[in-house]
């Protein structure tokens, strides 16, 4: 797992050359965003149990077929699993938002999730779908003024946003 800066040093030192003035002038704009990125997390991990449980409520709300007799979330077992997977989804989506970089949710948390849930007979789009669900809550989270350092957030909501579609994208 790298974070923004290492992967920037590495990638140049493989290349044998110095930092560019446009990787420094990025990452000289994620230092400057870096409280916004901390406050984000900050609110995303302590509504992190409120997050998953309104997502999969909605979800089951929606698909009912899920937690009816026979359906992927039926008995509590089941829906506890689901609700761990969800919660786990969620922690490594906000390692790679505090560390600016994706590759700590693709290789400890995306890789492979595809193939198990297939080996499970878990239905990948009902997990997307509550996927997207924690997305919203979490954009709704971070786009609320209060609480967050003052200045304009867009770009790291955007970087937020796809990390879940990531996620996403990789058990549909």
């Amino acid at each position: 797992m790298f974070d923004a800066f290492t992967r920037v040093v590495s990638q140049a030192d493989a290349r044998g050359e110095f930092l560019s003035t446009a990787q420094i002038d990025a990452l000289s704009n994620i230092v400057k965003e870096g409280n916004k990125r901390m406050d984000s997390v900050n609110r995303i991990t302590s509504n992190a149990s409120a997050i998953v449980t309104n997502a999969a409520r909605e979800l089951f709300k929606e698909q009912p077929q899920l937690i009816a007799p026979g359906g992927n979330a039926y008995t509590s077992r089941r829906n506890a699993a689901c609700l761990r997977d969800m919660e786990i989804i969620l922690r490594y989506v906000t390692y790679a938002i505090f560390a600016g970089d994706a590759s700590v949710l693709e290789d400890r948390c995306l890789n492979g999730l595809r193939e198990t849930y297939l080996a499970l007979g878990t239905p990948g789009a009902s997990v997307a779908v509550g996927v997207q669900k924690m997305k919203e809550a979490a954009l709704a989270i971070v786009n609320d003024p209060a609480g967050i350092t003052p200045g304009d957030c867009s770009a790291l909501a955007s970087e937020i946003s796809s990390y879940f579609d990531r996620a996403a994208a990789s058990v549909a």
